[in-house]
């Protein structure tokens, strides 16, 4: 079998080695034009008037258009058609598009479109979350509220009442490869090539913009040098604009955003501001909750429901909340319309509740694991937690150990049967937890991370240590899989079986360096038992797979895989049949693997097995498809089941802080994470350990600012802080609890995109731990918990606030 093992991605030598080709890499076409924006220098604005004509007489300029200058629909937006590609007349944040530059070359466009003089009439604008509220700029027209049993009885009913605020900031993707899209005029209309996570919505926007049918645009992506959710929509505004001047002009045209623009022009991570009233008895069992959720969505809708819909969708994290209510606001402000980006919204949720059991058990005096656990939802499972593998140690105890020595495991599958019984608890949203497994998987992290003995060695050392002080924290990880737009799950693909057995593979997601080529092309490879070497996964195409879903929601693997498995079955039927009539055999009994089909006796190469196919006219050729099952999910009224399958995992972390500056250090972390019966084991322990620096520097060092006029003042890497090498933690534990999905996935594996991206949250809590190792109160981190952050909270902490 191909699946299960520790294959390396499948361009992983080209990556190494600068040969991979990117957008910025494509060798472009004679007469190719290329594109720049004018942006907007003020948040919110009415436009008195535009002189472009320094811009046109600038050197290398081909033409300058306007919104008037359009033909056709003027808009890029992923939902509600409020983004006009160009400004029409007001202007709402600062960077946005007013007016396209085209040149002879990306230098000179980018110089003249600084040319531009744009005359504004200021209007106030919105950008806080307090401001917002103030104007009630809000999208949806009011707060969306779901709620289960009564929290406000249960909470005045309870021992003891905890309430707090807590802000979040957002988050840029910083994507190695920046935006960018490539357009060549074709017979009928256009060929777009695009970094992008959703090539269908790129087909579809382009084909409004220049007034063809979809059928006239085909889209191809390759590959991404990162997306991180900031190419699922982000890219829309450059495939328009070049897919313009190709349809327009006649010539190819090239558009790629510098890192400044990049910043300041597309959308982050939602920031956050959460409020929280929660009611526990003595023992910090939560009686009830409500939460305030405020999340700031910029200038236009983008995919700021969805984002909402999942912070609330997670708002209980791990935790059996029998009386909640969330209300959650979606802000309108003048900034960047905030957008997609991994979790989607589920980071923000899961951390508002850690928050609250950070904060119950300081205000209880109590074990913070000790309290998370009491909180956790009922095991599902009688099954024991996996086995170590043979050679398997304990993670290493020593913070300060090189990382050369790190523990990354993959533990083996336990197979006793799930229980089937109804009364299981329910989420929030009413959805019964029928998978739940963290109760045996965070008892094993305890153990194998040493954590009750390294909290009294932490506890001693903070004794003794007046300025240096060190936290621990575990925090748990309970993130669903699916999209909650119930059509996006599904998935289409197209395999193609060649006479000399080699296999040519097309599928609907796109590949940004998470490894989802890889896998499918295993899937593929274990259906026809050859090795995955005869597989060639080409570029994602709408030409060959249509109507796809974005590779979002870490969903990527789940569904191209099942639709890829799919159409090799159905091919490999078909061959088996044949082969089966010509040996006088039951169909069933032909078996492929290891690169030979054994039939009726005989044996013969899989190539040889598909030439005598394709001489009996055995078709060879087939799409497949797949929809997740399942999902019915009612988002008006906050009830049903949004998701397939829920992701599982923990994470330790231990950090230093200095009392005096506040600065800062991961020193060692250890995660346990649940990838069902993993596809790839190294590159899913790989998308953990990226996922945890990536949630780590969320919460952390990466902060965006913004100054009272618009104007986002952390726009390049010389002022925002995205994590190093040298951030990452000195010691490093990455183990895959191993256990089979007990739902019917991809061989039974589990989505590992998005859900290790909440580990990084162990980092925030331990940083917490830490302050609050100074003095008496509860120090209020707030994050990013920035050296300034934490030195605010040290002094909270000791009542110098």
């Amino acid at each position: 079998m191909s699946v299960a093992k520790p294959i390396p991605h499948d361009s992983a030598e080209l990556h190494v080695t600068g040969a991979a080709r990117y957008i910025d890499d494509v060798p472009l076409p004679a007469n190719t034009a290329h594109l720049a924006f004018g942006l907007s220098t003020v948040a919110h604005a009415d436009i008195v008037s535009i002189d472009l004509s320094a811009v046109r007489a600038a050197p290398g300029v081909i033409a300058v258009w306007t919104a008037d200058d359009l033909p056709f629909t003027n808009d890029v937006s992923p939902s509600a058609h409020d983004e006009p590609l160009l400004a029409t007349g007001t202007v709402h944040y600062v960077g946005q598009p007013i007016f396209l530059v085209i040149a002879q070359s990306h230098l000179q466009a980018r110089k003249a479109a600084r040319k531009g003089k744009v005359v504004y009439r200021e209007k106030p604008a919105i950008l806080t979350v307090d401001q917002a509220l103030a104007a009630d700029s809000r999208f949806e027209g009011g707060p969306v509220v779901w709620s289960k049993g009564d929290a406000a009885a249960a909470i005045d009913g309870a021992p003891k009442v905890i309430a707090g605020r807590f802000l979040m900031g957002g988050q840029e993707h910083f994507y190695l490869e920046g935006q960018a899209a490539l357009a060549m005029p074709a017979e009928g209309g256009v060929v777009v090539q695009s970094s992008t996570q959703h090539p269908t919505e790129i087909q579809h926007k382009v084909a409004e913009a220049i007034g063809l049918p979809m059928h006239a645009v085909r889209v191809e992506s390759r590959r991404m040098g990162g997306g991180f959710g900031g190419k699922e929509s982000q890219g829309n505004a450059l495939a328009v604009s070049c897919a313009l001047v190709a349809r327009l002009l006649g010539r190819p045209a090239k558009m790629r955003y510098d890192r400044d623009d990049d910043m300041t022009i597309t959308g982050k991570r939602h920031d956050f501001r959460i409020e929280y009233r929660v009611g526990v008895d003595a023992e910090g069992h939560i009686k009830g909750i409500e939460f305030l959720q405020l999340a700031r969505c910029g200038w236009s809708m983008d995919l700021s429901l969805p984002v909402a819909d999942r912070a609330m969708l997670h708002a209980d994290n791990a935790y059996n909340l029998d009386h909640v209510r969330i209300e959650s606001h979606r802000l309108k402000t003048n900034t960047q319309s905030a957008t997609a980006y991994r979790g989607f919204g589920g980071p923000q949720g899961m951390l508002g509740i850690e928050r609250v059991m950070d904060h119950i058990a300081h205000d209880l005096g109590l074990d913070p694991t000790a309290v998370r656990k009491r909180n956790f939802y009922a095991e599902a499972t009688d099954r024991a937690a996996p086995v170590p593998a043979p050679g398997h140690e304990s993670f290493p105890k020593d913070p300060l150990v090189d990382l050369g020595s790190r523990g990354s495991e993959t533990m083996i599958r336990s197979d006793a049967a799930m229980p089937k019984a109804n009364g299981f608890q329910t989420t929030p949203y009413h959805m019964p937890v029928e998978d739940f497994i963290l109760n045996g998987l965070v008892a094993r992290l305890e153990a194998d991370a040493g954590l009750a003995e390294r909290r009294a060695q932490i506890d001693a050392w903070n004794r003794r240590n007046p300025i240096l002080k060190r936290g621990i924290a575990l925090t748990p990880v309970k993130f669903g899989i699916s999209f909650t737009l119930t059509h996006l799950n599904q998935a289409g693909a197209l395999v193609h079986v060649y006479q000399d057995g080699s296999i040519h593979l097309n599928h609907g997601g796109t590949e940004m360096g998470q490894g989802l080529f890889r896998k499918v092309s295993q899937v593929a490879a274990a259906s026809f038992g050859v090795d995955v070497g005869a597989v060639m996964i080409t570029a994602t195409d709408t030409g060959k797979v249509p109507n796809t879903s974005a590779t979002a929601a870490s969903s990527g693997s789940d569904l191209n895989g099942m639709a890829v498995k799919d159409a090799c079955d159905r091919i490999r039927d078909r061959m088996a049949e044949y082969l089966a009539q010509q040996h006088q055999t039951d169909a069933a009994k032909v078996r492929f693997e290891n690169g030979k089909v054994l039939v009726g006796g005989d044996e013969m190469s899989f190539a040889e097995a598909a030439g005598r196919c394709y001489m009996g006219r055995v078709s060879l050729s087939q799409t497949g498809f797949y929809a997740t099952p399942k999902i019915t999910w009612d988002r008006k009224a906050g009830r049903g089941r949004p998701f397939f399958y829920f992701a599982y995992g923990a994470s330790v972390t231990e950090v230093v802080i200095d009392t005096l500056t506040g600065e800062n250090r991961i020193l060692r972390t250890d995660i346990l994470h649940d990838a069902g019966a993993s596809l790839n084991p190294a590159l899913d322990i790989g998308q953990v350990e990226g996922a945890y620096v990536q949630g780590a520097g969320w919460l952390t060092t990466e902060e965006l600012v913004w100054d009272d006029k618009g104007r986002l003042r952390t726009h390049a890497p010389s002022t925002y802080k995205i994590p190093a090498c040298s951030d990452r933690p000195r010691m490093f534990n990455v183990a895959l609890w191993d256990g089979a999905n007990r739902e019917e996935t991809i061989y039974r594996s589990k989505a590992v995109g998005e859900p290790p991206f909440m580990h990084g949250i162990s980092a925030f809590m331990a940083l917490s731990q830490a302050c609050a190792a100074c003095g008496p109160n509860y120090p209020d981190l707030q994050a990013p918990a920035t050296a300034e952050a934490v030195l605010a909270a040290v002094k909270r902490a000791r009542g110098q606030a």
